[in-house]
């Protein structure tokens, strides 16, 4: 075993080669698939949630090519707590495309909410912000005739780095299949602003709050273990045995099983012969 273990790491040695992308390939890949996906519904339109983070603003360019500026809506939905150059890095991104744009304060919606249950924790508190901030998108979504794009990259779906029925929902996601380091890549290759490259990532939901800071590793060493263990299918000894730390490669296996619940629809109790998720099961675009 030991043997097939260096085997493989002398196969696959570099990590920034591994988590490399052609950036031009996937740029007409994903624009595509926003365009033919959401023509197969007749949509020609998207609505997004900008927040002045990279993972939104990546989104956001894709949208704009694969549907035109003019087709594209983006709501900036602050928080009266929420950091003021959020604010001003999603602006930037609206002025850069050309795009249209509505500023929602969330503050009215979700202070009412908070007040009910004064012991409310910050978990609690971020969870209301953004379903809060989902209501506003789908109801925007039917009055723009448009579907809700997503913005959750691969690593926040696989460790259910996310609120459910909140920021991860999406009526389409072009980057859900892109690790965090790779929607770097993606975005500096778009144009994104160089301040929301730079930028630490963070939900911003409270004070000084980092996701980081939050998962207690980089994001550089998740996309590497999780890679390993999920896109390559590498037991969690053999991902040790590369030098990876035992107690972050179990804590994030951990995670993506704890978590497998917010990745799916909700499982239905099986009791006729054909149920829903069960055996009727056909393709996203079965009948159209």
């Amino acid at each position: 075993m030991a043997t097939q273990i260096i085997q493989k790491e002398s196969i696959y040695p570099d990590f920034e080669e591994l988590l490399s992308l052609d950036t031009g390939l996937v740029r007409r890949v994903l624009v595509e698939f926003l365009r033919n996906e959401a023509g197969r519904f007749g949509f020609g339109k998207g609505v997004i949630g900008l927040s002045g983070g990279i993972d939104s603003a990546l989104s956001c360019f894709l949208a704009v090519e694969a549907f035109g500026p003019e087709n594209l809506l983006a709501l900036l939905m602050p928080y009266r707590t929420s950091n003021p150059n959020s604010l001003r890095d999603a602006q930037m991104v609206v002025d850069q495309l050309g795009i249209s744009s509505e500023i929602v304060e969330i503050t009215p919606m979700v202070d009412p909410f908070f007040e009910l249950s004064p012991d409310m924790d910050r978990r609690r508190r971020g969870n209301v912000m953004a379903r809060t901030r989902m209501i506003v998108l789908y109801d925007r979504s039917v009055a723009w005739d448009g579907l809700v794009i997503g913005t959750s990259n691969k690593t926040e779906l696989l460790l259910g780095y996310s609120t459910q029925w909140g920021d991860s929902a999406s009526g389409i996601n072009p980057i859900g299949d892109l690790y965090k380091t790779q929607v770097r890549q993606m975005a500096k290759a778009l144009g994104v602003p160089e301040s929301i490259l730079q930028k630490t990532p963070s939900a911003d939901l409270w004070q000084d709050q980092t996701d980081e800071g939050e998962l207690g590793i980089t994001y550089a060493e998740a996309d590497r273990i999780l890679y390993l263990l999920f896109d390559m299918r590498y037991r969690i000894d053999e991902v040790v045995s590369m030098g990876f730390d035992e107690r972050k490669v179990r804590r994030l296996w951990h995670l993506v099983q704890r978590n497998q619940y917010k990745r799916r629809m909700p499982i239905i109790a099986k009791l006729s012969t054909r149920t829903v998720g069960w055996d009727f099961r056909y393709p996203r675009d079965w009948g159209t």
